[in-house]
């Protein structure tokens, strides 16, 4: 465990405190926002193993790459939540914070002593955030919820393929990010009230909520028809054309939203006549004759390289990429050029890369981040400085196994 106090953040966020007990990734990415924008986060994590996540391979040194991924810029105190006196440790950190973040399902943190109400009647002003999988008055009830069953439940899986095809989960977590990025918010539009009454709020976000609330105009389009959206791939349902198209030796995006950019796209096809034609002359033209239209663009884009394409939709102006992997992405001049990976220093691991938040203020992203904190590492520092601890007694507290010793 460290000796050395951990320097303040700095941000808008500056002086917030979040006492954070929420595991794996709906909650740690949350909180991990909160970090980037200046906020103190002060972990709690299990003695044995820690987050669960802790132990996911590939690891870099002794830390995995996906606890590394969402925990940037905390501080990580182990303590054992069953226990009175481990309890009474959380309690008084809660009593000093301004946030309490927590994932677990309902009814655990109450089973705990640290459900909303207990906490609150020490610290009226303290913002509880509850994510869970489905909520509280869900018919899901108790039911363990992960990314792939939110996804699951929230159709979106069903349109995430090819058409024919079985159905996919989307490449990133959205399930647990979006619990997260609901949660954030909560926990600053509660934070912005409570300038204003004094008083804190219980705010409660379901990842299965937060996805269907993301679906946006493919709700709609069952509100409107009656009909579920089918899959079409990377094609957009409504609006033509937009998506990935093949070249010669590979794929090209193209999206054209407006009128404006179809006329621009089908000169560069050299196929002006496309946009007189009365098949594919208005958005709902496009659509009803897709599979007229999508043959005559295949049939050209097929004729040359993807770089070509790219340099030819350019010029043209028309919206465009290349689909790149992660590692291309990562290494693209874009990224490179808004400084958004970072290179930060681990005590035992050496340099660690890291994404930087995206999140611009007058400018300035946010401020340099501190290297995920090996399991326990700052809780003599937080039980000493926060809570005025004795030596004598964290070590009584470490002997007994209520803290982590290591």
């Amino acid at each position: 465990m460290t000796d050395t106090p951990t320097p303040p953040r700095s941000g808008p966020l500056a002086g917030i405190k979040v006492l954070d007990f929420s595991r794996i990734l709906s909650g740690p990415y949350a909180s991990m926002v909160l970090a980037d924008l200046g906020a103190e986060i002060i972990k709690v994590e299990p003695i044995e193993k820690g987050d669960e996540t802790r132990n996911f391979p590939p690891f870099q040194g002794d830390l995995s790459h996906y606890y590394i991924a969402l925990n940037r810029s905390k501080k990580s105190i182990s303590l054992d939540l069953k226990s009175p006196e481990g309890q009474k440790i959380a309690k008084d950190l809660a009593q000093q914070s301004d946030m309490v973040l927590e994932n677990f399902r309902p009814g655990v943190m109450d089973r705990l002593g640290l459900g909303y109400d207990t906490l609150r009647a020490a610290n009226e002003r303290l913002i509880y955030c509850s994510i869970t999988g489905f909520g509280t008055n869900s018919p899901h009830g108790d039911k363990p919820a992960f990314d792939i069953v939110a996804q699951a439940l929230s159709g979106v899986m069903s349109v995430n393929c090819e058409p024919g095809q079985a159905p996919n989960k989307l490449g990133i977590p959205m399930g647990d990010m979006a619990g997260s990025i609901f949660s954030l918010f909560g926990l600053l539009a509660a934070l912005h009230e409570r300038n204003t009454t004094g008083q804190g709020r219980h705010i409660e976000v379901a990842m299965l909520d937060s996805l269907i609330a993301l679906q946006g105009y493919l709700s709609q389009i069952y509100f409107v028809t009656g009909q579920s959206p089918q899959p079409v791939g990377t094609q957009h349902p409504s609006i033509l054309p937009y998506g990935s198209f093949p070249t010669s030796d590979g794929h090209v995006i193209v999206a054209c939203l407006t009128e404006r950019f179809w006329h621009n796209f089908a000169r560069s096809l050299d196929r002006e006549d496309l946009i007189t034609d009365p098949r594919f002359a208005l958005y709902a033209d496009r659509l009803a004759n897709r599979s007229a239209l999508e043959p005559i663009i295949h049939h050209r884009m097929t004729q040359d390289t993807t770089d070509y394409w790219l340099d030819r939709l350019v010029a043209f102006d028309v919206p465009n990429a290349p689909i790149l992997s992660i590692g291309e992405a990562l290494e693209q001049d874009h990224v490179a050029q808004k400084n958004l990976i970072e290179t930060v220093n681990h005590p035992q691991i050496g340099e660690m890369k890291l994404v930087r938040g995206p999140i611009r203020f007058d400018g300035a992203g946010p401020s340099p981040a501190t290297a995920p904190a090996l399991l326990g590492e700052n809780t003599t520092e937080i039980l000493r400085d926060q809570l005025g601890m004795a030596v004598d007694d964290i070590a009584r507290l470490q002997a007994k196994g209520v803290v982590n010793g290591s």
